[in-house]
């Protein structure tokens, strides 16, 4: 084969290929619970408005999710700095929503892996109560709820408040350990309730506890009407919502992280616990939440 003709063939070939890849749908991870379901559903139909193309991959675990993304399987998820600081990186010394931020951002880069824009939510666990007994008690922040459990065991022993966590933080070694170590809180073992984490916004409204451990951002902290309490010793760590984008899908896909940065832009607690009400109170699926906001935004 002549040399211009097997240069000329190559050529074609290596245009086929970039083609095809450009052409590839961008692979997007989400989590198993409401709020992922919103966010995946939210920028499927917001970047193909955009003109990209988009698989959803839902349901999926954070791990799987990262390895997906390190190996090249996933293009771009809805990250938790938290998450990626603890899980991942195993870094547990505390830090500020900044400091976690720029940490996870600095590390993923080594790995090819972008961080956009933060959203202004956190999605950190926190302590909760009923809205009207909160106010009632003027109990806003979790060192109050501390000197009420005492003033009780003090005045009262046998009207001890009782508290509800799920299974795996009462156990962890950066659960409830070290967070009554933080807030200088001793219980009896008798004022703690294990349940199912879902279950115990439920125990919380029906009075079955006074005071739960919940997901700030959690449908159910305002569909159930529950005060979240400061954690005024900044204890929980920063969970801040981010898209996060590998490298070559963010230089194959030009305007990609600018759509992405919109979205991030339009969500803080309020606005996200809004929605995730609309689908655990008013049972509406993701995808018309997620096409409702848009709408509303002027962004379909």
């Amino acid at each position: 084969m002549k040399l211009p003709r097997l240069c000329a063939l190559l050529a074609a070939a290596m245009l086929f290929t970039g083609a095809a890849a450009a052409a590839r749908p961008l692979v997007l991870a989400s989590k198993g619970f409401t709020e992922q379901h919103i966010l995946s559903a939210m920028t499927v139909e917001y970047l193909q408005k955009k003109g990209f193309q988009v698989e959803p991959r839902t349901n999926i675990a954070a791990v799987i999710s990262r390895n997906a993304m390190v190996n090249k399987q996933v293009d771009m998820t809805w990250e938790y700095t938290g998450t990626s600081l603890i899980i991942f990186n195993r870094i547990k010394e505390p830090m500020t929503a900044q400091q976690s931020y720029d940490t996870v951002k600095k590390l993923d880069a080594k790995l090819g892996l972008v961080w956009l824009k933060p959203a202004k939510m956190n999605n950190t666990y926190a302590f909760a109560m009923q809205r009207k007994r909160a106010e009632a008690e003027q109990i806003t922040t979790m060192s109050q709820m501390v000197e009420k459990i005492e003033q009780l065991r003090k005045t009262d022993p046998d009207n001890n408040w009782l508290l509800g966590l799920d299974l795996e933080y009462a156990g962890r070694s950066d659960g409830m350990k070290p967070l009554q170590q933080a807030y200088n809180m001793p219980l009896d073992r008798s004022q703690i309730r294990q349940m199912d984490p879902g279950l115990v916004y439920n125990a919380i409204r029906d009075g079955f506890v006074d005071v739960g451990l919940v997901y700030s951002t959690d449908g159910r902290v305002k569909g159930f009407d529950l005060k979240v309490l400061e954690d005024d010793k900044g204890f929980f760590p920063s969970y801040a919502v981010t898209p996060v984008v590998r490298k070559e899908a963010l230089e194959a896909n030009p305007g990609l992280d600018e759509a992405l940065n919109t979205l991030s832009g339009l969500l803080d607690n309020d606005t996200i616990t809004t929605l995730n009400a609309k689908v655990d109170i008013d049972h509406q699926s993701p995808q018309q939440v997620a096409h409702d906001f848009l709408r509303s935004k002027g962004l379909l």
